[in-house]
């Protein structure tokens, strides 16, 4: 089954990221999964102050990872993402379970792609 993870992280270094993003693709490796890809977006604004673990947060970083893997897999990475501190927010979605459905789909989530308001007039 194909998953994506969309996590927003507590703002600060890269670093902090990637080593979530690294950890959690080597939990799905480590099951017999597969990870098609990662991206970073980013800090934003978060859309309502946030508290999670004591602390308030109105900004985060944003990164994506699209991974195959089983139903239980999905389920370990979820319940290790809800226990790291520095995570804010995260969800994971499922985007399809048969082949058809899925072969298509890039591991790359490109941000914004819609054209600017005056390019579709």
């Amino acid at each position: 089954m194909l998953y994506e993870l969309i996590a927003i992280v507590r703002p600060g270094s890269l670093h902090e990221v990637r080593e979530i993003a690294r950890n959690a693709g080597v939990q799905v490796l480590r099951s017999g999964g597969v990870v098609r890809g990662y991206t970073n977006w980013g800090t934003f604004r978060l859309p309502k102050p946030t508290t999670k673990h004591q602390a308030r947060y109105t900004e985060g970083q944003h990164f994506i990872m699209r991974f195959d893997a089983a139903g239980p897999v999905q389920s370990a990475v979820r319940r290790t993402l809800g226990l790291d501190p520095r995570m804010i927010r995260f969800s994971v979605v499922k985007l399809g379970d048969k082949l058809e459905e899925i072969k298509d789909v890039e591991g790359k989530v490109e941000w914004n792609n819609v054209r600017n308001l005056s390019e579709s007039i």
